[in-house]
């Protein structure tokens, strides 16, 4: 039977139906909670459970540690209510006024920026337009229901195109065919803005960016919008990567901290070749991060790529004073049955 979820503070109230997510229920009926990966992974999405039970049908997800289980806090995008609820959670006004629309687009570009990651530029019919925040993503829609999620690399004001980044993954339905059969001139179905992971223009904070791997192309986008509307706050930029090719556009990065008097970038990686020449920074991005700063408390720290990246960044961030208010997410997690068939691979023997 349907439940009801009532959220604390405000007391906004929306029914949640027999095995539908709190966080789908939500988006359903328009109301605009924190979310992120939407599959349990980056923990975006968390609130605090006053009241009620849930379940997870598919096991305990991997954003919520055993200590905030016991303290009672939920992923509202995997949590199934088995009552009616009371959550503490704060409805992101930022969203409110965005239109999610469903749109046809055509594939005008690809670029191939390294052998294992590809942008493509896509344009929307003549008479559409999508307003977005600096930061969020859209969904690329599939048949059979499935969807890959990427975030905009392109910023609000230069959206004659859209520019996604798609890495090539093993299995990947859809990674596969943009690098083994797609041409320009393709058509897909998208459907954005998604996520509450944008920029925070209203705080004055110095700003803190992690990124791992394609966890770049959201901060592209804020840069280019932060640089255009000549924001000024102290920014850093920490790009993680294993080689130096997978630093597909250190050279865009270094130029703006040549421009930029407030911007500073910091490359990393984990598993440089013989032939990089790397002098860098070497080892995992955000214990570079941990080796630069003292104490986090006044910053606004951003973190994008791989879900145990952002994860591990964020516990080790907390150890350092950062405000878990100030921190913001985006796991770039697998989908379902490509994360099932890595698993599967790597079990065998």
């Amino acid at each position: 039977m349907p439940h009801q979820a009532s959220l604390r503070p405000g007391g906004r109230t929306f029914e949640v139906r027999d095995h539908e997510t709190v966080l789908a229920a939500a988006l359903r009926q328009g109301v605009h909670l924190p979310d992120g990966c939407r599959n349990g992974s980056c923990g975006v999405c968390r609130a605090h459970l006053a009241s009620g039970r849930v379940r997870y049908p598919h096991g305990p997800p991997l954003g919520l540690t055993a200590f905030e289980r016991n303290a009672g806090d939920v992923l509202l995008c995997r949590a199934v209510p088995a009552t009616d609820l009371v959550l503490d959670a704060q409805e992101v006004a930022a969203t409110a006024d965005l239109v999610i629309k469903t749109l046809p687009c055509r594939v005008v570009r690809m670029q191939p920026l390294t052998h294992e990651v590809m942008a493509l530029h896509l344009r929307l019919p003549p008479v559409e337009t999508l307003q977005f925040l600096p930061g969020q993503y859209i969904d690329v829609l599939l048949p059979g229901g499935q969807r890959r999620s990427f975030s905009l690399a392109n910023p609000p004001h230069d959206s004659a195109h859209l520019e996604i980044h798609v890495g090539l993954v093993p299995s990947g339905r859809f990674s596969d065919e943009v690098f083994s059969r797609m041409q320009p001139g393709a058509l897909l179905e998208i459907q954005g803005p998604l996520g509450s992971f944008f920029l925070q223009e209203n705080s004055a904070r110095p700003l803190l960016m992690v990124a791992g791997g394609t966890g770049y192309a959201p901060y592209k986008a804020m840069l280019r919008h932060l640089f255009e509307n000549q924001i000024k706050s102290p920014i850093t930029l920490y790009w993680g990567a294993r080689s130096k090719a997978d630093l597909y556009e250190q050279s865009q990065a270094e130029q703006w901290a040549r421009e930029q008097a407030d911007f500073r970038f910091v490359p990393v990686l984990s598993e440089p070749q013989p032939g990089d020449q790397w002098t860098g920074r070497r080892g995992r991005v955000h214990e570079a991060v941990l080796g630069d700063y003292g104490e986090l408390s006044r910053h606004d720290i951003y973190l994008a790529g791989p879900p145990p990246m952002v994860r591990g960044a964020r516990q080790s961030l907390l150890l350092k004073g950062a405000d878990p208010a100030r921190i913001f997410s985006d796991a770039f997690d697998y989908a379902p049955e490509v994360r099932a068939a890595l698993e599967k691979a790597a079990a065998a023997p």
